[in-house]
This record gives structure tokens, sequence and C-alpha cells, in this order.
């Protein structure tokens, strides 16, 4: 049944990636993978409920349907809830007009030199963010930046894509597997962002650095959008409302480390507050309240979320998790272990497969592969070195993890939330970013292969 589950998999990665063919909705097909490939686990229960040691006494059907599903959806949840909470804020930001003090500070008649700017603001938050919902609120950005020529404005959401992926890699909070790894004690702070910033700022310059070289021509000025012009609010309330609402985004790495809550905890808390202060906006605005209340109350703004995104994010999640239980993925781990062996190529093809499911189980695996070594093992085998923490083996997966889903537009959540927002199509992806991508990827590991074979040698 193993087997049944991966060609269900394969043939509907297959099928969304050929959507711009068969016309048919890539969301659909996700949800219909993922319930598949759970009918399958589930016809199979018995065996499946051993290999993920089902404690002796407990009913397979029990264990699986309740005990593991339930698990795997909570985790999926707790992402989707994210999803839905900062697509939200973003949302209630843009209906208000607030990107317009950010169109101000970035626009420029340069195509080039905006290009430079968004990738580096990208970058930027992306660190303190996470990539998902930078990528959001660049996508959003861009749409007020550059709202009339479409086929420009996707060239820099491919961009927003790269960078942001890059700018997650090296933060502890950047990105789900780095914050895996710093949790669990493989990669310390310092040490994360000492050993990967560099090879992340490689990742995200050299395909801007390609990209820019092929721009001509200029950006028109953009007027105001119709949120602006139509709002029944003065500039304060709206920088008020960008500054809560991003403002509040960034509070939720935080409110993680204080609270020790799940981060779609801290999005709601920003959520919450956004919501209410516009709330009280809207009861303090004394003309046609019943109007603005039609048009930017939050009943209006959350009708307004994608929820083809959010229905596509659940059905690949669900269908990558039961790669997870039927121990392929695992699988995928230990064959490269024992087939390939040498580091930095086994991290860059799990970088390469990250881009094909999710990094999460590949990490996952990883850490249970290799325990943290520790002084004493390493001085009884020297050879464990790079397993310790910081060691070379866990910054290079957080890096190859974090930046190698951008060489496929559904290899990471940047990806598919950039995707639904400007409806890109995964051969659309393949055909102007990949290689751009896979430039940037591979020339931070050259990088850090040189900087830690090399240069060390040299100092």
């Amino acid at each position: 049944m193993t087997n049944v589950i991966i060609t269900i998999f394969v043939v509907g990665y297959l099928l969304i990636a050929v959507e711009n063919i068969t016309k048919i909705n890539k969301a659909g097909i996700a949800l219909l993978m993922g319930v598949l490939c759970w009918v399958g686990v589930m016809i199979d229960v018995d065996f499946f409920a051993t290999l993920n040691n089902c404690p002796n006494g407990i009913d397979a059907i029990h264990y699986i349907g309740s005990h593991i599903f339930n698990e795997k959806l909570a985790e999926v949840c707790q992402t989707i809830l994210f999803l839905m909470g900062a697509m939200t804020i973003v949302e209630t930001v843009d209906s208000y007009g607030g990107f317009g003090f950010v169109r101000r500070i970035l626009y420029t008649p340069s195509p080039k030199a905006l290009l430079w700017k968004v990738v580096g603001l990208t970058f930027i938050l992306s660190a303190l963010l996470d990539n998902m919902t930078t990528s959001i609120v660049m996508t959003m950005v861009l749409r007020s930046i550059i709202p009339n020529d479409r086929e420009t404005r996707i060239k820099y959401a491919g961009m927003v894509i790269i960078a942001a992926n890059a700018g997650g890699a090296f933060s502890p909070i950047g990105d789900v597997t780095t914050i895996m790894l710093w949790i669990n004690g493989n990669v310390s702070t310092v040490g994360i962002i000492t050993g990967i910033i560099i090879p992340s700022i490689i990742c995200a310059a050299v395909p801007t650095l390609i990209m820019s070289a092929t721009l001509k021509g200029t950006i028109e000025k953009p007027e105001q959008n119709e949120a602006e012009k139509n709002s029944p609010f003065p500039t304060h309330v709206r920088n008020i409302i960008l500054f809560l609402g991003v403002g509040g985004l960034i509070f939720v790495p935080i409110f993680k480390i204080l609270t020790h809550l799940p981060p779609f905890m801290g999005v709601m808390l920003a959520l919450a507050c956004l919501w209410i202060a516009v709330e009280i906006i809207i009861a303090s605005t004394h003309a046609n309240r019943r109007k603005i209340y039609e048009s930017v109350g939050m009943a209006n703004i959350i009708s307004r979320i994608d929820m083809n995104t959010i229905f596509f994010f659940l059905g690949i999640l669900t269908a990558v998790n039961t790669l997870d239980i039927t121990g392929s993925l695992k699988a995928l781990g230990i064959w490269l272990n024992e087939s390939v062996g040498n580091i930095y190529i086994v991290n860059s093809l799990i970088g390469v497969f990250s881009s094909i499911i999710d990094n999460v189980p590949l990490v996952a695996s990883c850490m249970g592969m290799y325990p943290i070594a520790d002084a004493a093992t390493v001085a009884a085998d020297p050879t464990l070195t790079a397993y310790m923490q910081d060691g070379l083996f866990w910054e290079l997966l957080a890096y190859c993890a974090g930046t190698g889903g951008s060489l496929l537009i559904i290899g990471s959540a940047a990806g598919v939330v950039v995707m639904g927002i400007e409806n890109l199509s995964f051969v659309w992806y393949i055909k102007r970013f990949t290689l751009l991508a896979a430039s940037g990827y591979f020339a931070g590991i050259l990088w850090y292969w040189f900087e830690k074979t090399i240069l060390v040698g040299l100092l």
C-alpha cells in the first residue's frame, strides 16, 4: 500500500503541475490527493500502526485513525490558522490603504533599483517574521507599487519567493525547519546566524544580479489605489492600521519565545488587536458609518480571503503527512546516508527534495537519524564533529532545507501563498525562476564549502 500512496502523491503532483493544461483547479486536486492518501493508510491500517510503534493492546484503527491522524491534523491546522490570520491582517492593512506608506518609501522609477529594494526588504523581514508571512506582505506591497502591469509585477513576485526563503534560512525564527533545529538544540542563535548568513545573502543576491541585468525601462509612478482614494480615514489613521498589522506580525516570534505557545496563537493575538482597533476607528466615524462597515468592516474583509490557497495548502500538507507515516521520508534519508554519505551532497539533495515534498518531515527524519554529538562522543570518534551543536551538518541542513524550496513554486510556503495571490502557474515558475533559484542555491552551498574547507585552512 505504501507504493500506492506514493503513486497517488506523484500523480496528484503532476496534475497540479499541468493545471494550465487540464484546467482543473489545483486546490481540488490537492484535496483529493490528501484524502486518497489517508484512505490508503486506513486500508492497510494494521501495517502502518505497527510501523508507527502502536503500543500493545491498542486497536490499530483507533491508534492511526484517532491518535496519529489527530496529531498530524493539529500540525496542519496550526499552519492553516496561521496563514488565515496573516492573510486577514494583510488584507485589512491593504483595504485601509495602509501600504501607501511603504509604497512611497520603496518606489523608484528604476526597475533595477526597485528590484534590489524589494529583495532587500523581503530578506530582512523574512528573518524577523517568517518566509510565509513576509511573502504575503511583500506581494501586497508589490500590488500597490505596480498595480497595472501584471507581467512586470509577477517577475518581482518570483524574486520575493527566493528572497523570503533565503532570509528565513539564517534566522532561528525565519523558517519552520530552522525553528525545529533551534528548539531541539542542533543549532544556537549565534551559531545559525553567523554560520549561514553569508550563504543566505549569496542565495538571494546571485538571482537578483541575473534578474536585474534583464530589466529595462522605467516603473510608472503609481497613483493612490482605490482604498486610499475612497478611504474616509485620514493618512495618520491608515498608518496606524499599517503599524498595528505589520507590528503585530513582527511580534509573533517574540510572543512564541515569551509564552511557548504555537506561532498561530501570536497571529490570532495580532489579529484580535487589529480587529478591535478597526471597530473602534469605524465606531468613532460619524458620517456614513453603515457604509463604512459594509466596505471595510472585518466581516467584509474576511470574505475576501483567498480560500483557494487555504484549501490547496490543506490538501498538500495532508498528503505529505501520509508520506511521513508510511516511512517513505525516513527511508529517503537512510538511502541518502548509505548511498551518498558526503555531507555536502546529502544536504544539497535534501534541499532539492524539499522543493517537491515538505521540508519539515525531511528535517525531522534527519534529526532522528543523527543525534547531536557531545564532546565525549567526538573525542571517541572525531568524524562526528559535523554533528555537534552548530556543526557543519546542521548548519548546512538549515540552509538547504530552507532555500531549496525555491526551486519549485509549491516547494515552500512562500511560493504557495504567492502562487495563490497572483494566480501563478507551476510551469510558469519553472520556465522563469527555477534556474534562477538554482543559481543562488548552489552558489550559497559552494561558498559554504569554500569557507569550511579552504578558507579555514588558509586562516
